[in-house]
């Protein structure tokens, strides 16, 4: 009997006792569509920094590093992607101003060494502009910024949210994606394509980390076909939201605002949707 290949993950993100985000958001979807996944957590935190109060340990890059040693010494420290910030979480725009989570002195960072080594990343508008030092403000000017991302070396640039008006309208919102292949020959090959889906009226959090992990699965399941790739993620990020903000609606009760803790993703009870997600949200290819 063939032993099939198992492929394996090494996913660098933080952990949260409580809730879904980074690893915790990561980790369930990837091993539901059969992917071994080796966690390395950045920090540990009761829970989402959302919430009122939040406590915990950050690991600095020395203890980082101890971690990744051991895997060395025992030869276990051979992967088929690395996980890491893929989803840069550097900023983002409300109401039309952007503004940025983490220090500014962290952006050569991501940009000079995060991103080249990354197979995905999953910037927002603003965390793509951020990296290429471009606004956007047209459909042609976020292509051209993904091309800029594209030539700092990952293969496959989703800009996740956009300010960009939806041909569908004021209610939907507009992700684009692309992806580059060299071939044997070695001319580059880009596939285009633009997402519209429907606007969500809440606030979750884990959701970029959420739709790094499902995008890596799928389009290492279909490596050519990033609309098929794209549309599966994009439905099942869908399915997830609408389940996690009926559950927070009925939990609060009417006429009230769900909390953080009402607003985590219902990740567990969207095992099916995750694993064979029903097509709802469709992309067009540019």
């Amino acid at each position: 009997m063939e032993l099939e290949h198992e492929c394996r993950v090494l996913s660098i993100q933080s952990h949260v006792v409580r809730g879904y985000v980074g690893n915790k958001a990561a980790t369930f979807p990837l091993q539901v569509l059969g992917f071994e996944v080796d966690t390395v957590n950045s920090v540990q935190f009761s829970n989402h920094t959302g919430y009122a109060h939040w406590k915990g340990q950050v690991l600095n890059s020395d203890e980082l590093h101890e971690l990744y040693e051991g895997l060395k010494l025992n030869k276990v420290n051979q992967y088929d992607y690395v996980l890491t910030v893929c989803d840069p979480v550097m900023g983002d725009k409300w109401n039309g101003e952007g503004s940025m989570y983490v220090p500014k002195d962290l952006l050569p960072v991501y940009r000079d060494k995060v991103v080249p080594v990354a197979d995905i990343i999953t910037p927002n508008q603003f965390e793509a502009e951020l990296l290429t030092g471009r606004k956007i403000h047209t459909e042609k000017e976020a292509l051209e910024v993904m091309d800029m991302l594209h030539a700092m070396g990952p293969e496959t640039v989703v800009i996740t949210s956009s300010d960009l008006q939806a041909p569908l309208g004021n209610d939907y919102l507009i992700a684009l994606g692309s992806h580059r292949k060299t071939k044997a020959d070695g001319t580059k090959m880009t596939q285009r394509i633009r997402v519209e889906s429907p606007k969500v009226d809440a606030v979750f959090v884990g959701t970029g980390d959420l739709f790094a992990a499902m995008l890596l699965a799928w389009t290492h399941k279909h490596p050519n076909n990033l609309k098929v790739a794209c549309e599966k993620t994009v439905s099942a990020m869908q399915h997830v939201l609408q389940r996690t903000i009926k559950s927070a609606k009925a939990q609060a009760g009417e006429g009230n605002k769900p909390n953080s803790a009402q607003l985590e993703l219902r990740m567990v009870q969207s095992k099916k949707d995750i694993e064979n997600p029903e097509i709802i949200v469709k992309a067009t290819v540019l």
